[in-house]
């Protein structure tokens, strides 16, 4: 829908993503896309992440869960919120669906403190050299590892996946950023 309202016309996607499958097609109808012109003012694009978290809000609130598709509203009106520093306004989301299986919901708990902005994971590539991985990690600092994942790739250089928890949402993520890459290091989100 949105790159189809961008263009002003039903456009076909080569690929859809399919954690949000309710909402996942190549193209748009006719009949909803005639609507969507007419009466929608903007599309918000969300991470799976931003869903995760807009589900666990959801069960937070009031004990119910929510598909993905079902929880892009919520996840739609807190990009809104951060982006426009809404205060004292009530702002509605229709949920809807329960079509979610028991075992997607360990991945929804997994995403979803990365998507309300309490945890980042890097990809970083340290030298393969003894004393590396304490010098990375002397350089998080006091802040807490979630997780935890090494590859050895070569005899220069490793991989590794780690999981930081954030206190301070967005910004302590970007500060973290330039930690890491000031110290030379290649890491992406």
């Amino acid at each position: 829908m949105h790159d189809s309202l961008l263009a002003g016309q039903r456009v076909t996607l080569e690929r859809v993503g399919i954690f949000a499958d309710g909402v996942a097609v190549r193209r748009v109808g006719e009949e909803t896309f005639r609507l969507a012109q007419q009466y929608v003012d903007e599309v918000i694009l969300v991470s799976t992440d931003e869903i995760c978290a807009a589900i666990q809000d959801i069960f937070e609130d009031n004990r119910t869960i929510a598909e993905p598709a079902g929880a892009l509203g919520v996840a739609g009106i807190k990009k809104y919120v951060v982006r426009e520093g809404c205060a004292g306004r009530t702002l509605v989301s229709i949920n809807c669906g329960a079509n979610i299986n028991f075992d997607r919901l360990r991945h929804v708990a997994e995403r979803a403190d990365i998507g309300a902005g309490r945890e980042v994971l890097l990809a970083v590539e340290i030298p393969e050299e003894p004393g590396s991985f304490l010098r990375f990690c002397q350089l998080l600092g006091r802040r807490s590892v979630t997780e935890f994942n090494y590859r050895y790739d070569d005899s220069r250089a490793a991989r590794i996946f780690v999981g930081v928890a954030l206190h301070e949402g967005r910004r302590a993520k970007q500060e973290l950023l330039a930690t890491v890459a000031e110290a030379g290091y290649t890491a992406s989100t």
